[in-house]
């Protein structure tokens, strides 16, 4: 006889591991399904979290290079002992997963190990190590993620050839890495082998990196990276790229049509990821896609077929971790009777490079397209005093208002630790606040608040400090 269950989430990532959670504080009965060894998916196990872990590092190790000095500490025989910096890397990530485990049995859900299949209406069957083992469910949550997306020519290796996943492993540092794609993923892991001693090309299709951010903003972030030693080859796409045995090779085409090869010792091809659908037997029920290969949800995040949700990379939106935890306790908020709710226009957005690129709300690039009058208020980090004692000084902060109403409609950070500094302007637009709302809010002093309040000022042109 096979168990039943109130829901089963197939997918252990954000989105899903938070929906457990959620579903059985609220009383139902609720099991996990993963296929990974260890919970907390993509985010957790090769993503957000241990390409942060490096990224820190890599800062330090930077950091004790080039700029203590500046402080008065002078260091000598600065080493890199990668070997210790992947350790620690794996060390978090372990904690980490360890602790969504423990989770689990605190709120007591049942998890199981193995592939989820959608065999039938409310039936899931999970292919273990130990066989197959059939779940009764009233309802099933899709959260099974993305993978990364490869060149056609180009395929993963594992070596030559990465994805984001084996670029957190490198055995040794690259002389020289080809980042192709210019979004948070490739930047980010670009920027750490930077830091410790690779060349880095990124190579992107697009007139700008970070497409999806303000235009001011992505421009400052490149000038930024520029100068320290990342090259950019924008409006370019790599045509045609042959392994060899101590390298490769590939063709870039720019623009103009001219084409340029650049030899290097590894490519991490970062150009995006796609929902992770194979596998879990959505043709079964009859699950349907939408035109981009997504699973085809409603507004709250119901499939087409009654009883089945999906959440996370799997469907429309950004592919961000936060917006799947969000909609996974959306999910099982409804489930509960109540009226679980993300709000799509308030999500964050971070690029965790150095300066850090964050950003809520729509772009002046939208507002223009939808006829929207706004105006706009800036300040540059270089007038914020927090901002010079910590010798990070590149960047700013712009808030768009709606021009009739004050409303904050988007804010757009680039400098040091935005990605803290993002969620009070988070806060602000949940609770439909103004520039003014913020401008008139103490924020204390020397803080890189600051500049987010002097921006709110420079709305309405009176920022105290330019």
């Amino acid at each position: 006889m096979s168990d039943s269950y109130d829901l089963v989430i197939i997918g252990a990532g954000p989105g899903g591991y938070v929906c457990a959670i959620r579903a059985a504080q609220l009383g139902l009965k609720t099991a996990l399904v993963e296929k990974r060894h260890a919970l907390g998916g993509t985010c957790l196990n090769v993503g957000c979290i241990p390409s942060k872990a490096l990224l820190e590092s890599s800062e330090l190790f930077e950091a004790a290079q080039k700029h203590t000095a500046d402080h008065g500490i002078v260091l000598s025989e600065v080493k890199l002992d990668l070997e210790a910096m992947l350790a620690r890397k794996g060390g978090i990530v372990k904690e980490l997963t360890d602790g969504v485990a423990m989770l689990m049995k605190k709120n007591k859900v049942t998890v199981f190990n193995g592939q989820g299949t959608v065999t039938g209406p409310g039936k899931v069957t999970v292919s273990g190590a130990a066989g197959d083992t059939e779940i009764e469910a009233r309802n099933i949550c899709l959260a099974m993620g993305s993978e990364a997306i490869e060149l056609p020519f180009l395929p993963f290796d594992g070596e030559r050839i990465v994805s984001s996943t084996e670029a957190l492993d490198f055995g040794s540092v690259p002389k020289s890495l080809v980042v192709i794609g210019a979004g948070a993923v490739g930047l980010e892991l670009g920027s750490v082998w930077r830091r410790l001693g690779a060349e880095v090309t990124v190579v992107e299709m697009l007139p700008t990196i970070t497409p999806f951010a303000d235009k001011a903003m992505a421009k400052a972030l490149q000038r930024s990276l520029a100068d320290q030693g990342m090259e950019f080859r924008l409006e370019s796409k790599v045509t045609a790229g042959k392994v060899l045995k101590k390298g490769v090779k590939l063709t870039v085409e720019n623009a103009k049509g001219e084409e340029e090869e650049i030899s290097c010792d590894k490519v991490l091809v970062a150009i995006g990821r796609r929902p992770l659908t194979e596998g879990a037997g959505l043709g079964n029920v009859g699950v349907a896609l939408d035109e981009a290969g997504r699973v085809a949800v409603d507004d709250h995040l119901r499939t087409n077929i009654d009883g089945i949700f999906a959440l996370g990379d799997l469907v429309r939106g950004p592919m961000l971790a936060h917006k799947a935890e969000d909609e996974g306790v959306a999910v099982a908020e409804q489930l509960a009777g109540m009226p679980g709710h993300v709000n799509y226009e308030v999500i964050p957005n971070v690029v965790y490079t150095e300066p850090e690129l964050a950003m809520v709300g729509r772009t002046e690039a939208e507002l223009k397209e939808a006829g929207v009058k706004f105006s706009s208020g800036r300040f540059m980090f270089r007038a914020n005093g927090r901002a010079k004692s910590l010798g990070k000084q590149d960047g700013m902060v712009k808030i768009l208002a709606d021009k009739e109403t004050d409303r904050i409609l988007g804010v757009h950070m680039v400098g040091p630790r935005v990605s803290e500094l993002i969620a009070e302007a988070a806060v602000a637009m949940e609770f439909s606040a103004s520039a003014e709302d913020l401008a008139r809010t103490c924020h204390a002093h020397p803080t890189l608040s600051e500049v987010v309040k002097e921006a709110a000022l420079a709305v309405d042109k009176r920022a105290l400090h330019s």
